[in-house]
């Protein structure tokens, strides 16, 4: 388990936002389709030791228009979850221009390569990207791909 600071990504950060609001909408949002309630739990466990959730304006706004991608009532009430999560996360604001100028930036996008900057020596990078996480470990930080947790603990 991780017990550092985490920089998440915004695929996770939806199925965090769409489980607190529900465990049984996880099914149901179209952008959630591949999960379950238990990668839901699992995910919740993974984040249970963590001080910090660490993302970036780019993350939240990521997040915020995948979420919108579902029928009601599935949209506002995870939007009032997503409302209160983003006040206990330790949002951190990195300049576009210096996220463009990551050698990761063309690979991954302006949301991804910002997470990259964020990273730090005393945070780990949490994603289902399999490319950022390798793009991650490449740039000698800290990564964990949740895929492979899923995996281990028999999820798929």
């Amino acid at each position: 388990m991780i017990s550092t600071d985490v920089v998440l990504d915004a695929n996770l950060l939806v199925l965090l936002v769409v489980g607190m609001a529900s465990p049984s909408y996880i099914a149901r949002h179209r952008r959630l389709r591949e999960y379950t309630a238990e990668d839901f739990l699992l995910l919740k466990a993974m984040l249970g030791p963590v001080r910090r959730v660490v993302v970036t304006p780019n993350v939240l706004t990521e997040a915020s228009n995948l979420l919108r991608q579902t029928p009601e009532p599935i949209r506002s009430e995870a939007g009032e979850v997503f409302r209160r999560l983003i006040a206990g996360l330790d949002e951190t604001y990195i300049p576009s221009r210096t996220a463009i100028g990551r050698d990761e930036f063309m690979a991954l996008g302006l949301a991804d390569a910002a997470s990259l900057e964020t990273n730090s020596t005393e945070n780990t990078l949490l994603t289902v990207d399999f490319d950022l996480y390798w793009r991650a470990l490449h740039a000698g930080q800290r990564a964990e791909n949740f895929t492979h947790h899923r995996e281990a603990a028999g999820l798929i």
